[in-house]
């Protein structure tokens, strides 16, 4: 048994990026099996959660390939510490050579492989329903290496729709099918921010190496945020180019086609258009149902088929809405000790469902123009003073978040073409991340928006 963990141990340590291996996986040590039961010892309660969040399915895998198949892993945390002599301590070679402190692994690391893949994002989870089937059929073909040679995929979606949950499906499964292949799950402004540090650290070509030399599998969020970008898109360009001829897989996934995408060069636009571009629209009714369903289930949550029919009702635009709405009711339920029922659902759930049915863009153009006092005439003129353009900017993203209408009325209604529209809301995106007085402004205006006061 003992050979056969150093075998796991080895497997993984060629799979992941070094630090990784060396701060969660090289320090367990393997005590003893049991009635199928594989104990491991970690180093501290820390690493063991760490662990047991994201290695242990792997774990399990990797036992299983050698041939322990019905078995359980068990970790534990080792208790002795490791007594230090304190005669080695002075021992000094004739030529000593100056001590040097070593560096605690995991510590002054610039960037690892990406960020982790969500545990729960995986095929199994994902409710199939008409309005992502094509999507969750190509995704599943991309893992499983059968979409008739097409290695590349757009998943392309709103906010909320399950982009993300396909895209780290993708690497979950061909994680557990095939270990020794790299994945690499990143978003498109994790990708530049690493860019850009490799360039001021003089590390750009071990930059460029991890991508184009060490990944089997690129997943690659959020493209529309490279708008503009000139750098990274080129650097991504040459990278795609480097692993569609290497005949790896990659996945994109954005909020719109390449071609919507405003200030984004042809050579980028025509490596993103290459693969199988796929849509995933807002769930119906019936797969509204089977996603809370789901949810409730693996939740342990006890909510009844009426209670569960009236929030699917209710909360229609994505499901991350629906899976809010599910929370907020069961956790209000919780504290306040109260059962859950329709009229309970109903008042949770008022501020919500009551959003986008009253407000529309003439509403929200009036509103933006009154909170920041110039004219209706002025916020859809040509103007490119600042203190018009970030008035309107603003008031098509509240548009877009507030209403049902596409993007193509929206821009219309503001006199503006439908990329000018994209970057607008891209712009304010960028701009909510700084959680500066610009941040504290939005929300005050979602504020009113949401409390019927616009």
């Amino acid at each position: 048994m003992k050979s056969c963990w150093k075998k796991i141990k080895l497997t993984m340590k060629k799979s992941l990026p070094d630090h990784s291996y060396r701060m969660w996986i090289q320090p367990i040590q393997f005590i003893e099996i049991e009635n199928n039961v594989i104990k491991l010892s970690c180093s501290n309660f820390f690493s063991k959660n760490r662990i047991k969040t994201n290695y242990l399915t792997t774990l399990e895998t990797q036992f299983k390939k050698h041939g322990y198949k019905s078995i359980k892993i068990e970790l534990t945390v080792e208790n002795k510490r490791k007594k230090i002599n304190s005669a080695s301590k002075i021992l000094l070679n004739k030529n000593s050579q100056s001590l040097r402190q070593k560096t605690l692994p995991g510590l002054n690391i610039r960037f690892d492989s990406g960020r982790m893949l969500k545990k729960d994002y995986t095929f199994n989870d994902f409710v199939v329903g008409d309005n992502n089937n094509f999507a969750y059929h190509a995704s599943l073909g991309l893992a499983k290496g059968a979409n008739n040679g097409n290695k590349a995929l757009y998943l392309l979606s709103g906010t909320g729709l399950g982009k993300s949950h396909l895209s780290q499906s993708i690497g979950h499964y061909i994680m557990s099918q095939n270990f020794s292949e790299k994945i690499y799950y990143v978003t498109a402004e994790e990708f530049t921010n690493e860019m850009v540090c490799s360039i001021k650290n003089n590390t750009i070509n071990a930059f460029k190496e991890k991508y184009r030399k060490k990944c089997d599998v690129f997943i690659i969020e959020d493209i529309h945020f490279l708008s503009g970008k000139n750098a990274t898109q080129k650097e991504l360009a040459m990278t795609l180019d480097y692993l569609m001829d290497a005949d790896k897989k990659i996945v994109f996934s954005g909020c719109y086609i390449p071609d919507d995408i405003p200030k984004m060069n042809e050579q980028l636009k025509s490596r993103l258009s290459v693969g199988l571009v796929t849509e995933i629209e807002a769930p119906d009714f019936k797969t509204r149902v089977r996603i809370l369903k789901k949810k409730v289930k693996s939740k342990g949550y006890k909510i009844s088929r009426e209670v569960i029919d009236y929030i699917a009702q209710e909360l229609c635009d994505n499901v991350r809405q629906l899976e809010n709405g599910l929370i907020s009711i069961t956790t209000k339920a919780n504290i306040l000790g109260e059962e859950i029922n329709i009229s309970f659902a109903r008042n949770v759930l008022l501020n919500i469902s009551r959003r986008k049915k009253k407000i529309t863009i003439d509403i929200i153009k009036k509103f933006v123009c009154k909170e920041f006092n110039i004219s209706e005439q002025t916020i859809v003129s040509a103007s490119r003073k600042k203190n018009i353009v970030k008035p309107r900017q603003m008031a098509i993203f509240l548009a877009r978040k507030y209403t049902d209408q596409p993007l193509k009325i929206i821009s219309k209604n503001f006199n503006r073409y439908h990329a000018t529209a994209i970057y607008s809301i891209n712009a304010v995106e960028k701009e909510l991340k700084q959680k500066g007085v610009f941040f504290q402004q939005m929300n005050y205006l979602y504020k009113k928006i949401e409390n019927g006061k616009v």
